[in-house]
Parts: C-alpha cells; structure tokens; sequence
C-alpha cells in the first residue's frame, strides 16, 4: 500500500510555510504513476509557492515492487553514525516483527542517498541486478586509480547490448559517460553466482562501493 501525509514546511530560503504531500511508502502495484513520478523528481521535493526555491524533504520512505520482487528502505543521512544506528534499527524490526519470512526471493536494500535510492529502481528495472552492477562501477572508477577516492560512479541505463554509466569528478567539475558490453555485465555476474553471491537477500543490504570492493577481496553473501 501507498502511504503519504501531508506536512507543513518552512521554506529554508525565504521562510513561507506552506503544505506538501510526503509520501513514507510507495507500492508499484498500487501506484504505478507514483513510480514515476519519483523517477521524474516529483515526489517528496519541497517546491516553495513564494519563492520557487525546490528541495528534497528529508523523509524515510519504502519502495516496494513486488513484480520485480525488489524492497528498498531509504533512510536518508548523510552521517555514519547515524546510518549505521539506523541500519541496525531497521534489521533488528524486521526480525522481531518476522516481516522477512514473507520476503522470500527477494532482494532487500538499505540505503540512504536519494539518487542511489533511484539508481536501483533503474538497475532492477533494467532486468540487472545491482551487486554485478556495483562491482562494475568500482573497476571504472579503479582505471583511473590516483582519482578513484574522490570519483563517483552511477549506473545511467541499458540501451541495446550495452550499459552506460555516469562518472563524476567534483574537482574537475566534470561528469563523463562510458559504455560497458552487456556480455561483460553477464560475465561479472557469472562470476559472482559461482563464488557464492546470491540473487536474493536473507536480509536487509547495503550493495554499495564498500560492498563491490569486500566481493572484490573475496568476501560475499552466501
């Protein structure tokens, strides 16, 4: 089920209050133009009536696709701390309410980036699964090793037989694309299913670069 509420917000630039839809849920099933919506950055952004001045409402929210068989959690903080309070929060509610029994197949996120919470609807969306995906994100950003710590790598789309990723560079203020083979995706992730990694989530993940570079040292979920 979709859930929202409405909340009155203060604009942070010019101060006016005004009321906005917040929605803390979104069931694809339920709401497929809501999907798209949050998609097109139309959903939970702040937009001031007075002064035109946009920004992202600070808000949990969980994504539920049940077609894809894809949950994600979106916590959103920016602190370490507080992610990892917030991690264990969520796992240890799951397990009492016995909520991942019911979950079976599916893959299950825990992230806390807006953009990375829409990365993976792109990534599912595109039939791929994020775990090869991240790996392939940390070996382009790693081509370019003296610059890998402050680069930042996002998958873009599938067209035809190839993927694009968006490499972003702060220092240089410059954002590139590359293409990689979807044969070299399938390869990865032939590779991964057979040193165990699993298609599935015995629990809530964070896939992310941390996650890509343990897979890469030898670690995995199985």
């Amino acid at each position: 089920m979709s859930i929202n509420n409405k909340q009155s917000v203060k604009c942070p630039k010019c101060g006016q209050m005004s009321d906005m839809t917040v929605w803390t849920s979104i069931t694809v099933s339920d709401s497929p133009d809501l999907k798209r919506d949050l998609l097109h950055g139309r959903v939970n952004i702040f937009r001031c009536p007075s002064c035109s001045q946009a920004a992202l409402m600070p808000s949990p929210m969980l994504y539920h696709d049940e077609e894809k068989k894809l949950m994600i959690s979106f916590s959103p903080t920016a602190d370490e701390k507080e992610e990892e309070r917030l991690y264990d929060e969520v796992m240890k509610t799951s397990a009492q309410s016995g909520e991942l029994d019911k979950l079976d197949g599916y893959n299950l996120r825990f992230i806390t980036d807006f953009n990375e919470l829409l990365e993976k609807i792109l990534i599912f969306d595109s039939s791929l699964n994020d775990k090869a995906i991240e790996v392939i994100k940390l070996l382009i950003i790693m081509q370019d090793e003296e610059k890998s710590t402050r680069r930042s790598c996002r998958f873009g789309k599938r067209e035809g037989s190839e993927l694009e990723f968006m490499i972003t560079d702060p220092v240089e203020n410059q954002l590139y694309t590359t293409r990689v083979p979807l044969e070299s995706y399938n390869a990865v992730w032939e590779q991964l299913r057979a040193s165990g990694v699993k298609p599935y989530s015995f629990a809530w993940e964070r896939v992310n670069r941390d996650y890509a570079a343990r897979l890469m040292q030898g670690y995995n979920n199985a």
